[in-house]
């Protein structure tokens, strides 16, 4: 991983951004440069970008990773441990070269009390969700791009103890577990599409004795081996692109690219994913930008019968009815009341 400088000459007009944590994503598509900001939402900034600096930033970036850009090398990319970049060559970009500067910085921007200052969740989920950690529940977090699913995965990752073997994997590097769970036991593997794809992580790392795998995105036919590591009692948190909770399914069967094997892993799915959670984001009277909770769902196959029953619904919980299954994950961590103590729970009926 190249390892930069971080001098305002590096940078130019986009340091101010490239500085504010509450700034995510920084894009200039030839012409007019954009700000995706955790507050205020996405936004146009009129910034002093000249065709001198464009042509210095791009060539400091090809120093850095030895590689030309020019119309036969069109795409020049470069990483550090908090910043991915992406730069187009004006050949195939027709407004323009094209720059593309996403901030992963080494931190929890989750907390507890932020989240129910924000109303993202109802203190009781929060309980609730502390809860499915303990209890080693496999969960992915759905949404749309923005969301927050892997601010959500990174905030769930305090709760799992420190000698409890994670390994994360992931082509740009996002999580940061180590740095964000100081003292814990993890190994962070970084994907390379040619040499060491998401399958091969997957499959590697089960000799690496993990208790979780974290996957920084379930995409496409890799999902089969991440639900064979789960089948093998390897736990998994990992986030998903879709609109609705109850759609999880469908879109991991659709990832596989083969009807036949689809159809063999739905039941795979019910038995071995516990719960999806949906994230939105919205923007309120104000012009603030507002990330909240909106589906919770646990996932089950009893009896032969594939179910879904939602947990949280709109934002608001709809009913406290835990599976058989999941239940019995909860007892075997000694938690009574997943909801949290005081609370009642049920259970489907023996």
């Amino acid at each position: 991983m190249p390892v930069w400088d971080f001098r305002a000459e590096s940078f130019g007009p986009f340091l101010p951004f490239v500085e504010d944590e509450e700034v995510t994503d920084i894009n200039y598509n030839g012409q007019d440069t954009w700000i995706d900001h955790l507050k205020k939402g996405r936004f146009q900034v009129d910034l002093p970008i000249t065709p001198e600096f464009v042509n210095q930033f791009a060539t400091r970036i090809s120093n850095v990773v030895s590689k030309s850009f020019n119309k036969s090398n069109n795409l020049l990319e470069a990483e550090t441990r908090t910043l991915r970049i992406s730069i187009l060559h004006s050949s195939v970009a027709n407004t323009g070269t094209s720059i593309s500067i996403r901030k992963t910085i080494p931190k929890r921007r989750l907390t507890a009390d932020g989240m129910l200052k924000e109303e993202y969740c109802s203190k009781e989920i929060l309980c609730f969700l502390e809860n499915c950690v303990h209890a080693h529940l496999n969960i992915i977090m759905t949404g749309l791009p923005g969301s927050g699913k892997t601010e959500l995965l990174k905030y769930l990752t305090q709760f799992i103890p420190a000698y409890e073997r994670v390994i994360t994997i992931e082509d740009n590097l996002e999580i940061h577990y180590r740095a964000i769970n100081p003292g814990k036991d993890c190994v962070e593997l970084k994907v390379d599409e040619v040499f060491f794809d998401y399958t091969k992580a997957i499959k590697s790392c089960l000799r690496q004795n993990p208790k979780w795998i974290m996957l920084s995105e379930a995409r496409s036919v890799e999902v089969k081996y991440l639900l064979e590591a789960m089948s093998t009692g390897t736990y998994c948190l990992t986030t998903l692109h879709t609109d609705d909770v109850r759609k999880v399914p469908d879109r991991i069967q659709n990832m596989t690219k083969d009807n036949v094997t689809a159809q063999r892993m739905e039941n795979d799915v019910y038995s071995f994913v516990d719960m999806g959670i949906l994230l939105r984001q919205r923007m309120d009277e104000s012009g603030v930008i507002r990330r909240y909770m909106d589906q919770v769902c646990f996932f089950s196959r009893e009896e032969e019968k594939n179910k879904i029953e939602m947990v949280m619904e709109d934002g608001k919980i709809v009913n406290r009815i835990v599976p058989r299954g999941i239940m019995r994950k909860f007892r075997d961590a000694e938690i009574r009341h997943p909801f949290g103590e005081g609370k009642s729970y049920e259970m489907y009926p023996s």
